[in-house]
């Protein structure tokens, strides 16, 4: 219902084509999904007014790539901001790196958009939340399964009641690992590195199991959280785990997060089992819902599903919605801050519960 209403509204508005353009930074080049923000920005709902990177071969590689002048770089931040005055910046460096970015951003009343997680420690979160707090900013983060029509049919359909309530939630996310795929080495070298990136494959995949299980239970914080963690490939992942199995557990549900760099294959998938049935979100598109019959028995039906209409699957025409008041997004969304600090909290326990050995508790 959500999702129709806000296609009906941009279709009745006409507001793609209308509103003014969104002014959008780039604060830092060096994470590779940067190509992203590059590649659409003459589309036509927003323009990039200024970027920043200290590495100027890296930023000319870029301008030539994607055809930007490279008037619009700048070696430091706050220069950046403070000449190019944009409405919000986009954050494309390393993790560590968010919360400097949001000290900058936020006194001037600019908003933020994160690649995830929302930041290395939970240390960090609580600072950047105080931050938009005391200055009225938008802080969000962008997960590429935000926008799957698979997991949102997946919500729909539990929360119809047909497999009952929630009982085990399994949610595995990863690939062969950043070396093995081929990352650019400006990706790689941080993302491998335990302080830029909070950790290896625990931070970069198991972010995304937390913010789903926190979205499905609408914002339920965790009883405990237990986490084992491996380093499979010590010549790829020297520094950080590169496996991480984290379960956390609820009054009356439980999730199975499985974040790994040693997938045979890149994978992004849930299951969710209820008392009379289970739903498998398969990938971005397919889903399937299995009905119980007798014992071992079950009647299937599979949705090959559409994209969700605008501006959900684009994370820059949601920051723009979202900065222009709109929509508004409903509590515990998957982008929101709110569902984000319960995220750093499950991450944050994980890595404790990994280094000890120990099952850690919330109070």
């Amino acid at each position: 219902m959500r999702t129709l209403i806000l296609s009906l509204f941009f279709l009745s508005t006409g507001i793609f084509c209308q509103a003014q353009k969104l002014r959008l930074s780039v604060a830092g080049l060096n994470h590779g999904h940067v190509g992203w923000v590059l590649s659409s920005m003459n589309r036509g709902d927003y323009e990039i007014v200024g970027i920043s990177e200290s590495n100027r071969e890296l930023a000319e590689k870029y301008s030539k790539q994607y055809g930007f002048s490279m008037s619009l770089v700048y070696d430091d931040l706050n220069e950046m901001l403070e000449k190019s005055q944009p409405e919000a910046v986009a954050a494309f460096g390393d993790t560590f790196s968010h919360l400097a970015i949001v000290n900058a951003a936020a006194p001037k009343g600019i908003h933020v958009m994160v690649e995830k997680p929302l930041a290395v420690s939970k240390e960090h979160a609580l600072e950047m939340k105080e931050l938009a707090n005391q200055y009225g900013i938008h802080i969000l983060t962008n997960y590429e399964t935000s926008w799957y029509p698979s997991n949102h049919e997946a919500k729909r359909l539990l929360e119809s009641g047909e497999i009952g309530d929630v009982k085990k939630v399994i949610v595995r996310d990863g690939h062969r690992g950043p070396k093995k795929i081929g990352v650019g080495p400006e990706f790689l070298e941080w993302l491998t590195d335990p302080k830029l990136n909070g950790g290896g494959a625990l931070m970069d995949f198991g972010c995304y199991g937390a913010n789903l299980m926190t979205w499905l239970m609408n914002g339920e914080r965790p009883i405990s959280v237990t986490a084992i963690t491996q380093q499979l490939q010590p010549e790829n992942n020297p520094k950080v785990e590169d496996d991480a199995t984290i379960i956390v557990n609820y009054p009356t549900a439980q999730v199975i997060i499985q974040a790994s760099w040693n997938w045979p294959i890149g994978r992004k998938d849930m299951e969710i089992y209820g008392e009379t049935g289970a739903i498998f979100a398969d990938n971005r598109h397919q889903l399937r819902i299995r009905l119980a019959e007798g014992y071992d028995g079950f009647d299937e039906r599979t949705f090959q599903l559409q994209e969700l209409p605008a501006p959900y699957p684009d994370p820059f025409l949601l920051l723009k919605a979202v900065i222009r008041d709109e929509i508004q997004l409903p509590p515990f969304d998957l982008y929101s801050l709110e569902n984000n600090m319960i995220v750093m909290d499950i991450l944050q326990a994980a890595k404790e519960s990994a280094e000890t050995g120990k099952t850690v508790y919330f109070k």
